[in-house]
């Protein structure tokens, strides 16, 4: 069973979608398991940029069958912006299937989850407002509409109907806000499970078959596991889970299938939203490398927070995943800087931590231990090998090697598919 998952070592935003679509040129299906429209990738070919955000990034290969499991939150009408776009610029889109066991985002959930948010006040998340968090509640109190339910139009209306009542009530009696429009809603989702019905598959069973022959299953991570509901930042996470672990409840396949895990990692940290970040640099520093890096949201355009690479957070999540190989992203963004930092633990109240802890508010009073490195101040970005690299990067990468703990067996260079180094090749 070659299985390859691959997940984000950080906070999210962390370049998975090029890697993704670099290995999905080999691979025979790629799957999403987790998350929905609140993620995005960015795919760059030639000098077309493509925005994912619900989609699986094999898309663009048109030898991969592309799978939304059933651990997505399915937003249809985010499914039919995209589809239209990609199929406007010729991208073959016949091989999409979705989960006949993924729940759907409706606007009741949108409009819940910016109301939840707005209520808040100063203790808010940073939620996208894509509906993704009041989905997954409707999920786990087992309330929530599948895609399999869109398959009866009459079963579908009376489910839809009943959780639009309940929603409204919450949304006039707990908020004061204005009720959503039930009859207009029922009928556009109603149109949108006849547009749907061609795509929605048992495709777990679709997955496993895949495994079972041989073929190659790229499993998609969408956001980064410091993201994970259990294992990450909370409450400043998602609401699913981004780490390997994921990928086998998400979707229906067995932790057996995973034969490698491959972690995506920038070269230095960012993050989007509130919650702790040790090696946060809000000064010049930062600015730099949110400005060479190009560091704002796929989705969002929020300008995402930056700092120096920090070996505490990759090494817990190469633990919490089983990684057994680190992809090195945005590894150019760095040849401006004379020195380079990277944090080997934290520390507080005069002890060294190495292990990233649960609480946050010991982690919003730690600082950084760094190791410095100096740095090659060129132009690496037409590298095409890892002997092309200057000494002091390829010191760099040895470092985070050594403090995380793991091979970098690829490494990025630029946003495009040539400017890629494959060390070892894992798929």
């Amino acid at each position: 069973m070659p299985g390859l998952a691959i997940v984000g070592s950080q906070w999210g935003d962390e370049g998975k979608g090029k890697i993704i679509d670099y290995l999905a040129e080999k691979a025979d299906m790629v799957v999403r398991g987790q998350g929905g429209n609140n993620a995005g990738h960015t795919v760059v070919i030639g000098d077309k940029k493509y925005a994912l955000h619900l989609i699986p990034s094999g898309i663009l290969n048109p030898g991969a069958i592309n799978v939304i499991g059933n651990g997505v939150v399915f937003d249809p009408e985010g499914f039919f912006n995209e589809l239209a776009v990609l199929e406007k610029d010729g991208v073959d889109t016949s091989g999409i299937f979705i989960s006949d066991r993924a729940h759907i985002v409706f606007p009741y959930h949108k409009v819940l989850d910016g109301l939840y948010e707005a209520a808040r006040g100063k203790d808010d998340i940073g939620t996208t407002k894509k509906g993704i968090g009041p989905c997954y509640m409707d999920k786990i109190e087992r309330s929530g509409i599948r895609t399999c339910d869109m398959l009866d139009e009459e079963t579908f209306r009376e489910k839809l109907a009943a959780q639009i009542d309940r929603k409204n009530d919450i949304i006039v009696k707990l908020f004061g806000s204005t009720p959503v429009d039930k009859a207009a809603m029922i009928e556009t989702f109603v149109d949108y499970a006849k547009r749907l019905t061609p795509y929605i598959k048992d495709t777990g069973v679709m997955v496993y078959e895949s495994l079972e022959q041989g073929n190659k299953v790229l499993f998609e991570g969408a956001q980064g596991s410091l993201l994970d509901v259990d294992l990450g930042t909370y409450p400043y996470v998602t609401s699913s889970h981004p780490t390997s672990g994921g990928f086998t409840t998400g979707s229906g396949i067995g932790a057996g299938a995973i034969q490698e895990v491959l972690g995506i990692t920038k070269a230095y940290t960012t993050r989007v939203g509130k919650g702790p970040f040790v090696t946060e640099e809000d000064n010049e520093t930062g600015n730099k490398i949110r400005e060479l890096g190009r560091e704002y949201g796929v989705t969002t355009g929020r300008p995402r927070r930056c700092g120096w690479f920090d070996a505490v957070v990759v090494r817990y999540s190469a633990r919490i995943n089983g990684m057994t190989s680190l992809s090195l992203m945005l590894l150019d963004v760095l040849g401006e800087f004379e020195t380079i930092k990277i944090c080997t633990s934290y520390e507080h109240d005069g002890e060294q931590i190495h292990h990233f802890p649960a609480r946050l508010d010991l982690l919003e009073n730690c600082k950084p231990v760094y190791r410095e490195l100096k740095g090659w101040m060129s132009d690496i970005s037409a590298c095409k090998t890892y002997e092309e690299l200057p000494e002091e990067a390829k010191a760099y990468i040895q470092a985070i090697e050594e403090t995380t703990g793991v091979p970098v067996k690829i490494i990025s260079v630029g946003p495009r598919r040539d400017q890629t180094i494959i060390r070892e090749q894992i798929f």
